[in-house]
């Protein structure tokens, strides 16, 4: 998410400052937008996000400002000289082509966004999605009324109103790293998807999302048949298809382990009956509180007393009661695993890129030490509790 809005930033920067400042004809300058990888003296190297590079010429003339990601216009942008430039940063290059056909521009302004202002960006944005969001599975949705029901928690659902004021993002089928989201709509999601919204909930569980972001994942949860470290690469039987699938385990696949006793208390809170409608975390029958806060005070799910639970029925909520949210912390919270923890015939649950039958898949999230979870609930069900945290922050998570 972050990459594709200094893009759009970037741009329209871009048309300030020409309108503002470019002599007649800059309208057939040429322009490049990427990341700075290497400086040569004069020459400066920016790779746009699609891979392609281009050969910038900085001459005495150019113009080269520094601005802040989320500015919308150059007001406060700061002057900066060639030397303070450094691989890494976000650069917007205008200028003209320094031979033809060949992929060289000699530039007339630059506009950078400094790596260290995107990656503290980043980090805001990834935390402002996780106290103001919610996700899950999609489970039906209305194009009509822009209003999707998502599968927050085994036991509860969640309406997000969207508009045409919410912005909408779709995960790379590879990865679940906002950096890498493109820019989306309403059409993009289908039932099944793995989606998160950020937005303003209701009295009533209803969030009315400024943000969307969604992708279509496969889950599968098995058991482990063999391991091969060497590869990184772990078989498992699908139990849902019966069908083996041969997983790869990369840098960026995010692994925990939960531990036995926290595995049981979360099969305890799946075979309770359904809570009831969106936003509603306590017990019908029991004026109890929700399984989640009593797993989390190490408590009854569903019983009466105990400490944290003197709130029964309480609403759900981003970093609040909600139980879709409480089981996003607490898997955040186990313990860091590799594939070097696994062992044949451990069960686990997986979140992985979409496949062709028989191919391999590569691992986004892994979650061991489910067998109890499993046990509990079907796999579709029990699959949102990874759902909810693969989609939680992506990057920087381990």
């Amino acid at each position: 998410m972050i990459r594709l809005g200094l893009l759009t930033l970037l741009f329209l920067l871009c048309a300030a400052l020409a309108s503002a400042q470019a002599p007649s004809g800059a309208a057939n300058l040429n322009r490049a937008i990427g990341t700075v990888t290497a400086i040569n003296g004069s020459t400066v190297t920016v790779k746009s996000d699609s891979g392609a590079e281009t050969s910038v010429t900085v001459e005495d003339s150019t113009r080269i400002v520094k601005t802040a990601p989320g500015q919308r216009d150059l007001k406060d942008a700061t002057p900066i000289h060639l030397q303070d430039l450094q691989v890494g940063d976000r650069a917007l290059v205008r200028g003209t082509p320094a031979a033809a056909g060949n992929n060289s521009l000699t530039a007339t302004s630059i506009i950078v966004m400094k790596q260290g202002d995107v990656a503290n960006r980043q980090q805001q944005e990834m935390q402002e999605w996780q106290r103001g969001g919610v996700g899950g599975i999609v489970r039906s949705l209305d194009p009509g009324s822009g209003t999707l029901i998502v599968g927050a928690a085994p036991n509860q659902t969640v309406a997000i109103k969207t508009s045409n004021s919410t912005q909408f993002l779709r995960y790379a089928p590879d990865s679940v790293k906002f950096s890498d989201a493109k820019k989306s709509s309403l059409d993009e999601i289908k039932v099944g998807d793995q989606l998160r919204a950020r937005g303003n909930r209701s009295p009533d569980g209803q969030v009315a999302a400024n943000a969307v972001i969604s992708g279509s994942f496969r889950n599968i949860a098995g058991t482990v048949s063999s391991i091969d470290t060497a590869a990184g690469t772990v078989a498992v039987m699908d139990l849902l298809t019966k069908k083996p699938a041969i997983v790869k385990i990369s840098p960026e696949t995010q692994m925990r382990k939960i531990p036995p006793d926290t595995a049981q208390r979360i099969a305890f809170f799946l075979r309770r009956p359904a809570a009831g409608s969106a936003g509603e975390q306590g017990s019908a029958a029991t004026g109890g509180p929700s399984g989640a806060q009593a797993m989390r005070s190490g408590g009854n799910p569903g019983g009466r007393g105990g400490p944290g639970q003197g709130v029964p029925g309480g609403q759900g909520g981003p970093g609040g009661q909600g139980g879709a949210a409480d089981f996003q912390q607490m898997i955040r919270r186990m313990p860091a695993s590799t594939i070097n923890d696994l062992q044949k015939g451990d069960v686990v649950m997986i979140v992985t890129t979409q496949g062709a039958p028989g191919e391999q898949v590569t691992a986004l999230t892994l979650l061991s030490g489910v067998e109890p979870i499993l046990t509990a609930a079907p796999t579709q069900t029990s699959a949102n509790l990874l759902s909810g945290w693969s989609m939680g922050g992506g990057e920087g998570e381990n």
